[in-house]
């Protein structure tokens, strides 16, 4: 028996971008919804089921972010937000807001679709409860907290493990700065930056195959931390990664 296609539910005012991304989603084994503007995402969010919604930031009755904030507050469904802003910022209150991730126009489908795939991935771990996250040569074992680089058991110290472990959470998804300081070093130290700078450089050291060109644990600038997804760590091919 073959899996149900996945429900894409698409809120942008530009037809022309509807179409774009009703074709690459369709020819890709989704179902697709639409939605002109923010109330008529969000009505079709309460009235039928849906496993990830795209929406764009500038509708013309509502902000997408406030589509973000309406729909993450009383579901978990994955969110991916179209923007032609690219400020940091932006990213960062976006991320905070509960989307997933974010792609900037001009963008292309084969990397919506990438993204689109890890946001499900993330999901369905979540709703099964899967204990384990691989990414290359990494695996992360939630359930026994160990962690192997091509099956070598590596050793962390606890604040390690802890950053590990949240990234592994998200695994594909950025992570902000604030998120990761207020879950591993908590609250108070939610501006201490340089805290994250210290770990990343020393996990770096000891999950990443050549630690000075991350290809596991990368950057997203001025905004936070991405485990990449699989195929992007056996690749090396992390377009959005950087090095920071």
């Amino acid at each position: 028996m073959s899996e149900p296609s996945p429900i894409v539910l698409i809120v942008d005012d530009e037809i022309q971008i509807r179409r774009f991304l009703r074709t690459g989603f369709e020819l890709n084994g989704f179902v697709v919804h639409e939605a002109g503007t923010g109330t008529e995402g969000i009505r079709a969010a309460t009235l039928r089921p849906i496993d990830i919604v795209i929406v764009d930031l500038g509708l013309p009755d509502m902000d997408g972010s406030d589509v973000v904030e309406r729909i993450r507050s009383w579901s978990t469904v994955p969110i991916i937000v179209l923007s032609v802003r690219s400020a940091e910022a932006q990213k960062v209150r976006l991320l905070e807001m509960g989307a997933d991730d974010y792609v900037v126009k001009p963008f292309g489908i084969a990397e919506l679709l990438a993204r689109v795939r890890v946001a499900l991935r993330r999901q369905s771990r979540a709703a099964s409860g899967e204990p384990s996250v691989t990414v290359g040569p990494l695996t992360i074992d939630l359930a026994s907290r160990t962690v192997t680089l091509n099956g070598q058991r590596l050793t962390l110290t606890p604040k390690e493990y802890r950053l590990l472990q949240v990234l592994a959470q998200h695994a594909g998804n950025v992570v902000t700065h604030q998120h990761l300081l207020k879950e591993v070093w908590g609250s108070i130290h939610m501006q201490d930056t340089h805290y994250l700078r210290i770990f990343v450089r020393k996990l770096r050291q000891k999950i990443e195959p050549a630690p000075d060109s991350p290809k596991i644990l990368v950057t997203e600038l001025g905004v936070g931390y991405r485990l990449a997804h699989t195929a992007d760590a056996e690749n090396g091919a992390a377009v959005t990664a950087t090095v920071g």
